[in-house]
């Protein structure tokens, strides 16, 4: 396994628990943490080990964005065009892209770019203070990192556009009712809640786990016609399995199904 400058990486059981670990500067993004959670998210997602993915933050942010002292200041335009495209990009889409559950416990302010990583989280917890932010308009900056793809699917349009035009703070009883989180814990609970849930739902099949969200995934830019046919042929490969022929023993025996993720 990697050792990490700017994250603690720890495991419980099949799920591994990814911590932004700059408490001292709210996790803010820096050039070591952006590259650092593309490796991480990376050898997560190829560790057969590994069932589920939980993305947090050490200290009492989750990350307030990007670390804007690192270059006194938000740098040139090519720069930050470069940054997007070639570091933040390649963490955002091992998420989304990953064939594992990720879930993001959001354990204080979520903002700017953290949001992106966040929201690209299959699912998300939040504690009962944490706040998600999109600050750009008031800088005079675009939303970035998939902001404008990843939160219009989850809110609606106009919904996403009024959060991104206005930067409003919302709450984490707002976001769960708007269908942005998941789940909301008390803050002193959220760590062991958090993963409690992960740990639901790492009893899951691995190879259902993995095919419902590739599904999922392909429905968001694919018509009903060919996300029924993709459906189907994910459910062959299901009905072949070894894990599904074992779950079909271990139903009529009354047992716990034991998955291989095969």
């Amino acid at each position: 396994m990697n050792q990490y400058d700017t994250l603690e990486v720890s495991h419980d059981g099949d799920v591994m628990i990814i911590a932004l670990n700059r408490p001292e500067k709210m996790n803010t993004f820096n050039t070591a943490l952006r590259r650092e959670i593309a490796t991480a998210a990376i050898e997560a997602n190829l560790d057969d080990s590994v069932r589920v993915v939980v993305l947090t933050g050490n200290g009492r942010a989750f990350s307030a964005g990007a670390d804007l002292s690192e270059s006194d200041g938000m740098g040139t335009g090519k720069a930050v065009e470069s940054d997007l495209n070639f570091e933040y990009k390649p963490g955002v889409l091992a998420i989304h892209n990953s064939s594992k559950p990720w879930i993001a416990l959001i354990n204080g302010p979520c903002a700017g770019i953290a949001y992106s990583y966040a929201m690209a989280c299959d699912l998300a917890c939040m504690g009962d203070s944490a706040y998600l932010y999109q600050p750009f308009s008031a800088i005079g900056l675009v939303p970035d990192g998939g902001a404008t793809w990843l939160i219009p699917r989850l809110v609606g349009t106009k919904r996403a556009y009024e959060l991104m035009a206005l930067g409003e703070k919302l709450s984490s009883s707002k976001a769960l009712a708007m269908g942005m989180v998941n789940r909301v814990f008390p803050d002193a609970s959220l760590r062991d809640d958090g993963i409690a849930y992960a740990r639901e739902v790492a009893e899951r099949s691995p190879l259902a786990l993995s095919y419902t969200k590739a599904a999922v995934n392909f429905g968001q830019t694919h018509s009903l016609d060919a996300t029924i046919s993709k459906e189907a042929e994910l459910q062959a490969l299901c009905i072949d399995s070894e894990d599904a022929k074992n779950a079909v023993i271990a139903f009529f025996n009354k047992e716990k199904p034991q998955w291989q993720g095969r």
